[in-house]
């Protein structure tokens, strides 16, 4: 217990002690925090699908149907013909011959990443891939190597170094890095792990739903559906819904049925959720100017904080707008606050030292008007 009080003294006095903060209601990209209302700047609700009527009737019609809860595992009798709609879904929309749902993105990253890789195996892993990765790595038991950061040549390096030492390699990255909002080069990690005999994982969190003709994200913005081997993302942020997928062959998926922990051992989403996410798959056919409307409007912010001489970086509807000390920071963040936005002060250990930042999310609900004012404000917030 001593290393508990410890530990949260420590954080707080570095100012780095995370409290929780609840939202009383959510409409239009803004939030309304104890009693006053925020331009919501952090928000992974890309498309501001989350409140659209067509998730939100399908919800209830489920709810109506099913009941409140999934009452099971998927293995015993939580398996709802809904669950199975949802994957041929996912499946059609990422290119795939199969697909499976998981409860939530860390569940499915762990789970995956620890059923196909294990004792004797490698996993080259990007050096900014989302804890869930991470951890998913370390839980197979297999050899971990991190290149460097979008750094397709450090990741050559490493598998002709490494890559003969062990029986199973898998590369992994993001196709849209969480806190950096930057986009690799896939098609490079492609030819690599062809040369190399690897295969190749990408976490589409950040991207289903923004990219692509159809919405499905950079792999399929790129052409590479048939030469990435397993396609992971959420429901739970472009999608407005919640859970997350693996798109794969029809072999891995069967076998991870018969192999996931976090999946076997998981009572199934509840049908509400899943009716909502199945909703949205389709709003991506019926509603494509979301997404275009929503990369228009990135770009816009993009562009007017580079004008005026901030650093920031990526190319996605996530800007991270870089400060560089933690103090100063948090600074920024409250005197945003102070004006009526939320946006949270990202520092380390979720970031390196040295690099804290604002992270800007930009959602469809965000039109001009929102953003050009928050260019004003910004511009009057130098510390």
């Amino acid at each position: 217990m001593d290393g508990i009080k410890e530990f949260l003294q420590k954080r707080s006095e570095d100012g780095l002690l995370r409290i929780l903060q609840p939202v009383s209601y959510r409409k239009a990209g803004r939030i309304s925090v104890r009693g006053k209302e925020f331009v919501d700047l952090s928000s992974n609700d890309y498309l501001s699908l989350s409140r659209h009527p067509k998730l939100i009737e399908a919800g209830a019609a489920a709810l109506a149907a099913y009941g409140a809860g999934s009452s099971g595992s998927r293995l015993l009798s939580g398996d709802l013909v809904l669950h199975h709609a949802l994957e041929e879904a996912v499946a059609h929309l990422k290119h795939k011959e199969g697909s499976l749902v998981f409860n939530s993105g860390y569940q499915a990253n762990i789970g995956i990443i620890s059923s196909l890789c294990g004792a004797g195996d490698a996993v080259f892993c990007d050096r900014l891939c989302h804890a869930s990765i991470i951890d998913g790595i370390l839980l197979s038991g297999a050899r971990l190597f991190r290149f460097r950061h979008n750094d397709a040549g450090h990741l050559e390096e490493l598998l002709k170094g490494k890559r003969h030492m062990f029986k199973n390699s898998l590369v992994v990255t993001e196709t849209v890095f969480s806190m950096d909002g930057d986009i690799p080069d896939l098609k490079a990690f492609v030819d690599l792990k062809m040369r190399y005999d690897a295969r190749l994982m990408v976490d589409e969190a950040h991207a289903t739903g923004i990219y692509g003709p159809s919405g499905a994200g950079v792999v399929e913005a790129e052409g590479l559906s048939e030469k990435v081997d397993y396609i992971m993302g959420t429901f739970s942020k472009a999608l407005g819904s919640f859970g997350a997928y693996l798109a794969a062959s029809r072999r891995v998926i069967d076998y991870l049925v018969n192999k996931c922990r976090s999946f076997i051992y998981s009572t199934a989403l509840p049908p509400a959720v899943i009716a909502a996410s199945i909703a949205a798959i389709k709003l991506l056919k019926d509603e494509p100017y979301r997404r275009t409307d929503l990369l228009r409007s990135a770009q816009f912010l993009r562009d007017g904080l580079k004008a005026q001489g901030f650093d920031v970086r990526g190319s996605s509807p996530i800007i991270p707008l870089m400060i560089g000390a933690n103090e100063k920071t948090v600074a920024y963040a409250a005197s945003l606050k102070e004006k009526g936005y939320w946006v949270m002060p990202i520092r380390p250990p979720t970031v390196p030292e040295g690099e804290s930042r604002l992270r800007l999310s930009v959602v469809f609900d965000h039109d001009r008007p929102v953003l050009e004012k928050l260019l004003n404000d910004l511009s009057n917030t130098r510390l």
